[in-house]
């Protein structure tokens, strides 16, 4: 039988989703959780790899086990057994041939930024103090939806086989109340996501805020699709991964 596990977690000690040699990861730490609490080998697949330092607020992976289990019992074990960077919130049950990356339908992800100094956000959200036309920076963003080829924005030396993104949404929001005024958030959404991606999109956005490059160089640098020409990615611990679609769960 085949499982959904519904979980969330702070990225900030974790070398990211996906096991590797000498470093932790989020998918090491949940294989050895699985693996105990139900006594056998468990090898969780994610619906994604988030980076080293990068936070998901909805996560989803995937195993098979061949015996039932109360489910409500073993989320309450598992978030006792794990570390305080990780939360389960549910585990459901679904067709054997359900895949957690595959038959994702709409990935969202935000990113953060906060324009007046706070100890309290220091890991959650980066700190930028330079002023930016946000108005512009919204702008750019519509210029997303005239492509779908961002190889301009991905991690050079990447294995995939399409540079190829369908995007469904981008913009930018400050919060509205005196507070929060400081506060600004990148919005994305799309059927997939290359490496590095959102983080090249908002150095780049950013350039544009300042007044660095103008929409028109905006539009050459994605057509070039050089990622010499784009800008700096942005620090990794404002980045979140905010929501994951399938067709067969309800949200």
């Amino acid at each position: 039988m085949r499982y959904f596990i519904h979980l969330a977690y702070n990225g900030t000690r974790f070398h990211g989703w996906q096991i590797q040699p000498n470093a932790t990861s989020v998918q090491e730490n949940l294989n050895k959780a699985f693996s105990v609490l139900l006594q056998s080998d468990i090898n969780l697949t994610g619906a994604g790899r988030t980076d080293t330092g990068v936070h998901a607020r909805e996560m989803y992976a995937h195993f098979d086990f061949e015996a039932s289990f109360d489910i409500p019992n073993l989320v309450h074990k598992l978030n006792s057994f794990l570390s305080k960077d990780i939360v389960i919130y549910d585990i459901i049950l679904v067709d054997d041939d359900a895949h957690s990356r595959f038959d994702a339908t709409k990935r969202t992800y935000e990113y953060h930024i906060h324009q007046f100094k706070n100890p309290f956000l220091d890991e959650l959200s980066w700190y930028y103090h330079q002023p930016l036309d946000v108005e512009l920076m919204n702008q750019a963003s519509q210029l997303l939806f005239n492509y779908t080829d961002f190889e301009c924005f991905s991690k050079v030396n990447t294995d995939v086989n399409t540079f190829d993104c369908t995007i469904f949404e981008a913009y930018w929001t400050r919060g509205e109340a005196k507070q929060e005024n400081d506060h600004l958030v990148f919005t994305i959404s799309a059927n997939r996501f290359l490496r590095n991606m959102v983080r090249s999109i908002v150095g780049t956005l950013i350039n544009v805020g300042l007044h660095k490059i103008t929409l028109n160089d905006l539009t050459k640098i994605i057509e070039s699709k050089s990622r010499e020409k784009a800008g700096f990615s942005v620090p990794a611990h404002g980045l979140y991964l905010t929501k994951i679609e399938y067709d067969y769960i309800n949200p």
